[in-house]
């Protein structure tokens, strides 16, 4: 998105005031504790944000620090409520249930007195990245520099992920995740979407093309969604951290839900096309045989014995979620007076040529 469209402002916070602050609340956990090196890195995301640092005491449980953040309610949120406890309890079932590489998270403050909202520390793996800005897709960052061997490697390590994820963790640790609402699991996951899309363009305008891609998915629904599983939710390879190009932590959870399979994977398929799609539309070829949908679902049969399915309709669904997340994202940098909103708020969604392929039905053709 930061080729067309200027990097928008993840933070209202003031960098200073947070350091005095997070010291104050860290001696209330560890005494004589100081939190040094507090830094807001680059990527930091727009919805939760993140802190790194380093405490400098003889007794840390770990030595380098991230902290994840609730969004500040004055920065015009991306999402409407950020549940940090859940996230957290989601990370501990994660590391507790799976293999996975989770980092262990140390404390969870409830309480948004001491930083100004709820959040939790965990230890900061090391490791590299794939790029969203630019995208890793896009000439000049590691990922797209490395072997075809390589890129291998890590797609197949990344699918695994997914297949140990919903394997391994038992249903009922997972009950948790379930979202409100009547009837399965895929159908309470739309309905929360369909609310969150009604949040988005609340007083806006609204979307014509998101809202046929709703009636579309209607039109594909799956005749049997299969038993849920514990899904990842924003699960791509930019939520990664990679030790070569071995995964060494799986970051992100709080879009963690009770879902089918195929939720995780068709968002794992969609995330990386709308990269490289980004990419040829700006003149590169990008990495047309990396993470394409028919090497994702066989490696994940291969690994489960789970064929997937309907993966027209969770791939849609894919594009049609994070289209609501570009929409609401325009709206916040409309709000920061960062662009103009167009007559046509369809044209505010980037990637809204790919999803009306896709609800057109000729977007795989």
């Amino acid at each position: 998105m930061a080729a067309t469209a200027p990097r928008p402002r993840t933070s209202t916070r003031d960098p200073e005031e947070i350091t005095r602050r997070l010291n104050a609340w860290l001696r209330t956990r560890l005494p004589g504790a100081e939190a040094v090196g507090v830094t807001v890195p680059e990527s930091n995301g727009l919805s939760s944000e993140t802190l790194l640092f380093e405490i400098r005491h003889p007794q840390a449980p770990v030595h380098a620090c991230a902290l994840r953040l609730a969004a500040d309610p004055a920065a015009y949120t991306v999402f409407p409520v950020y549940d940090m406890p859940r996230q957290y309890r989601t990370m501990r079932v994660v590391a507790e249930h799976t293999d996975l590489p989770v980092p262990r998270v140390l404390w969870l403050e409830e309480d948004p007195g001491p930083l100004g909202a709820p959040f939790f520390v965990m230890e900061r793996v090391a490791g590299r990245v794939p790029p969203d800005v630019m995208p890793y897709t896009y000439e000049g960052n590691w990922l797209h520099a490395a072997s075809d061997e390589e890129r291998e490697r890590l797609e197949a390590a990344s699918v695994d992920l997914l297949a140990r994820l919903h394997d391994q963790v038992p249903q009922r640790e997972a009950e948790f995740l379930a979202l409100p609402g009547e009837g399965d699991a895929l159908r309470r996951h739309v309905t929360a979407q369909r609310a969150y899309y009604e949040w988005v363009v609340d007083g806006l305008a609204r979307s014509p093309l998101i809202e046929d891609a709703f009636a579309r998915l209607e039109d594909l629904w799956p005749r049997d969604p299969g038993t849920p599983v514990l899904n990842w939710g924003d699960a791509r390879i930019g939520n990664v951290v990679y030790d070569g190009f071995a995964p060494a932590a799986v970051l992100d959870w709080e879009m963690a839900a009770l879902a089918p399979r195929e939720v995780d994977l068709g968002w794992t398929v969609y995330l990386h096309r709308f990269f490289q799609d980004l990419t040829v539309a700006f003149g590169q070829p990008g990495l047309p045989d990396f993470l394409r949908r028919d090497r994702v679902e066989a490696r994940y049969a291969d690994l489960t014995g789970h064929t997937p399915r309907d993966m027209e309709f969770y791939t849609l669904y894919a594009a049609l979620r994070h289209g609501v997340v570009m929409l609401r994202i325009a709206y916040r940098q409309a709000h920061f007076g960062e662009v103009a909103v167009p007559a046509d708020p369809d044209t505010l969604i980037l990637h809204h040529g790919s999803l009306r392929a896709m609800v057109q039905g000729s977007y795989w053709n």
